[in-house]
This record gives C-alpha cells, sequence and structure tokens, in this order.
C-alpha cells in the first residue's frame, strides 16, 4: 500500500498541483491530508475544487476552523493591527467560497484512522490527536512530545502544522510530519525579511506486510507564476505575500534564490 500524506496547503492551488503531478510518477493508493487546506493563499476556491475532486479525507487544522469561525484558540501573540489584516484577508477568502465549499470544510476531521497492512493503523491530525494547536518540532522536549503523543503510541502517527518535514521514534511507533505543500519554509530565520521555499513537501508511505518504507519528498513549482496568481488575484496584501517568494539581495549585491533563503508564517499577509 503506498499513501501520501499532505498538509498544509494554505491556499496554493499552484503548489498542489505540483505534488499531484509529482504523484503521477510516483502513484499512492490513498492520499490524507492533514488540514490548514483552504486559509491564506490566493487560491482558496480553487484548493477546494481540487480537495474535492479528489475525495480524499482532511484534517481540521487550526486555520481551517478560524477560516469559518474567526475565533483565535492559538496562544500566539498577534497585535491589534496584524490581527485586523488576517480578518480583512479571511474576508475576502470566504468570499471566494460557497456555501458548499464553506459546508466540505465544516465536515473536516479532527482526527483520521486509516488502517495499513499487517493490523497497523495509521492515526492522522494537525497539531496533536488532542489539538490543532499544538505544536510538535524537533526540539520539542521528549517530556512533552510523549505527553502529547504517548497515549497513541499503538499506532503510526503522522501531523502537519509546523511546516516542518520531520521523524521522531516513540517505542516501537514513530511520528512524522510531511512538511507543507503551499508555506514550505526555513524556520532558522529572521523574520525580518522572510521567504518561503519555492517547492511543495509531502510525504510517500509504503506499507507491505511488516516492512514500512517512509520517503520525504520536496517538488519544485514555478515561483514567478505564484506570484503572478497573487497579483492578479484581489486577496488584500497580496505584494507582500508574493514578495516571500521573490528572489532575496544577495550580502554581495547579487540576487539569492529563494531556496536558500527565509520565509513567512502560515497566516502571514
Amino acid at each position: 500500500m503506498h499513501l501520501a500524506i499532505i498538509s498544509d496547503i494554505h491556499g496554493n492551488c499552484l503548489a498542489l498541483d505540483a505534488v499531484l503531478a509529482d504523484l503521477k510518477a510516483h502513484p499512492a493508493d490513498e492520499i490524507l491530508c492533514l488540514g490548514d487546506a483552504i486559509q491564506g493563499g490566493p487560491q482558496p476556491a480553487e484548493t477546494v475544487a481540487r480537495l474535492r475532486a479528489l475525495g480524499c479525507p482532511v484534517v481540521m487544522g487550526n486555520a481551517d476552523a478560524w477560516l469559518l469561525t474567526g475565533e483565535e484558540t492559538g496562544s500566539e501573540d498577534i497585535t491589534p493591527e496584524r490581527l485586523r489584516q488576517l480578518h480583512e484577508v479571511r474576508a475576502w477568502s470566504l468570499a471566494q467560497l460557497s456555501e458548499a465549499d464553506r459546508a466540505f470544510i465544516a465536515g473536516f476531521a479532527p482526527t483520521i484512522e486509516l488502517r495499513l497492512e499487517g493490523g497497523r493503523a495509521l492515526l492522522g491530525f494537525h497539531g496533536s490527536p488532542a489539538s490543532f494547536d499544538d505544536l510538535i518540532l524537533p526540539h520539542t522536549p521528549d517530556e512533552e512530545f510523549r505527553r502529547l503523543l504517548g497515549p497513541y503510541a499503538d499506532r503510526l502517527l503522522c501531523g502537519g502544522h509546523t511546516h516542518v518535514q520531520q521523524i521522531r521514534h516513540l517505542g516501537t511507533s514513530f511520528f512524522f510530519n510531511p512538511g507543507s505543500v503551499g508555506l514550505a519554509y526555513r524556520h532558522d530565520q529572521p523574520e525580518e525579511g522572510f521567504r518561503a521555499d519555492p517547492w511543495a513537501e509531502y510525504a510517500l508511505l509504503t506499507s507491505d506486510g511488516a516492512r514500512l518504507a517512509l520517503e520525504f519528498r520536496r517538488v519544485p513549482f514555478d515561483a514567478a507564476a505564484l506570484i503572478a496568481v497573487y497579483r492578479a488575484s484581489g486577496r488584500p496584501y497580496a505584494e507582500r505575500a508574493a514578495a516571500q517568494y521573490a528572489p532575496a539581495p544577495h550580502p554581495s549585491g547579487g540576487i539569492q534564490s529563494p531556496s536558500s533563503a527565509p520565509e513567512s508564517g502560515a497566516s502571514a499577509v
């Protein structure tokens, strides 16, 4: 069995299409989406249409829930000005969606469990099985990691939210994050001058009897085309968001490729 795990598309259908094209060369039996699919990028309606056509199970992410309700549930300290801008982007996103689209998003599940070969099960979630706001990073202390995931260690575990491809062992099982389809970025960069990576990230899990294989993939997409999509979208603060994908000035005075430069957060404006 070949399972493709995608997450954190954030309304970037151009990046999602790059992943789907890659999957034509590396076919999967099933696709699982771990949430934060729609809000943030310039193509919310196109992303909903693609997911509806795929018919794959989708987890409810914090950005998905926020798109529907406008209620802040995380612990991030957001300034009133930034919150105002985020609500402008949210209102624009909602205006692009039909009632059927919104109903589709409301049907996303808190967690999704899939049966694998050999009697195994895979549990998918966004932040943790208990909350889409929980953060699991490579440097999350082991005690906190086990508190969040230890009760579910009889299954393979996968979550999104942090936009970081990673794997961590948990007893005889393991947890992994497939990274972000629509907003991959480097975490080791200053907030000012963030740059997004010009590729889409996902994971392929292969279950063959007692054998398992996990592959992290990065698929390049046309950053210039995405910038053009932002500019044509009518999305508030489109230029600021598109600038994340523009080549960064190099200290020597040349141009630094976005693939080696920084980025911005999942709900960036």
